[in-house]
């Protein structure tokens, strides 16, 4: 009989903090659960309290989750997009997180950043972007898929593509926990994306999102995130909004840290602003690859996508 062996001990940390007994190489990967609201600077104040107690617990990257910076505050449909930044721009809030990363030693994984686009006025786009222990952006990706939904019994309305224009590219970026697969938020749907994604060696998978509370409470949160990590066999980290940004949005939370075997190894309760981490262990990644090598078997000439 074949049998895998296939197994991870983890140890509490606190109630919202996992870390895993494999920490020998250090690669400790941490990720924040924050409310945002339209006021950068609170934003900022809260985000960078949970990258100081990052730091604290010896975490080499950190993640944000999508609009950690800004969330509309409900006043006006394009108030996001006029809120917009350069990433370069002089004393802009990309600055001051660069600099937070360059004091700490830290590496930075930034969710989802409303970047205004040179020459174009209408439209910004949704980034994610990575920044090293330097201050230096490495990498950057323009959120692929946006969500448009319009459900007039329910009283839903959103339309991300009028204001975000949609990037085209896959982003696989190194870092000195692994090589990382950026997404945001709606890109989770498309499992298309992430199997690019470990076909492009991808170790770890970042999905930073400010998920709707009725698909979370539905389960499509957790479900999908795991079924992410167990047809990719990589880690999933993903730090998520929480509660009400104001009274029409509210953010389902439940920020997730989740191993290759599809094993929860940390889950942030609703509405608590904290953090979680877990050392990344490349031989158990390794392990579950071989004891279900899923990709040697893909018949990826035969599909129809």
């Amino acid at each position: 009989m074949f049998r895998l062996n296939i197994c991870k001990t983890t140890i509490a940390i606190n109630r919202f903090m996992t870390t895993t007994t494999t920490t020998t190489n250090n690669k400790r990967i941490g990720l924040g659960q924050i409310t945002s609201t339209n006021n950068k600077d609170e934003n900022f104040k809260q985000c960078k309290r949970l990258i100081e107690k990052a730091v604290e617990n010896k975490v080499q990257l950190f993640c944000l989750p999508e609009c950690f910076a800004f969330i509309s505050g409900g006043v006006h449909q394009f108030e996001s997009r006029d809120n917009a930044e350069y990433l370069d721009q002089k004393g802009g809030i990309i600055e001051r997180y660069q600099k937070l990363a360059q004091e700490n030693k830290l590496w930075l994984s930034l969710g989802g950043f409303h970047e205004k686009i040179e020459g174009e006025n209408e439209m910004i786009y949704n980034t994610h972007l990575i920044i090293d222990a330097d201050g230096k952006i490495v990498s950057q990706y323009r959120k692929m898929h946006l969500f448009d939904v319009d459900i007039p019994s329910k009283g839903v309305k959103m339309n991300e593509s009028k204001v975000v224009k949609g990037g085209n590219e896959l982003v696989v970026c190194d870092s000195p926990v692994g090589k990382l697969g950026l997404s945001i938020c709606y890109d989770l749907r498309f499992p298309e994306l992430y199997l690019s994604l470990r076909r492009m060696n991808s170790d770890i998978l970042l999905v930073p999102a400010a998920f709707m509370k009725s698909t979370g409470e539905a389960g499509h949160w957790k479900t999908l995130l795991q079924a992410r990590a167990i047809e990719n066999q990589c880690y999933v980290i993903a730090p998520a909004q929480t509660g009400n940004h104001h009274s029409k949005r509210t953010s389902f939370g439940h920020s997730l840290i989740i191993d290759p075997w599809g094993k929860v190894l940390s889950e942030l309760d609703e509405n608590t602003i904290d953090i979680a981490f877990t050392d990344i262990d490349h031989s158990y990644i390794e392990t579950v690859r071989e004891n279900i090598p899923v990709f040697n078997h893909k018949k990826l000439n035969n599909y129809k996508i």
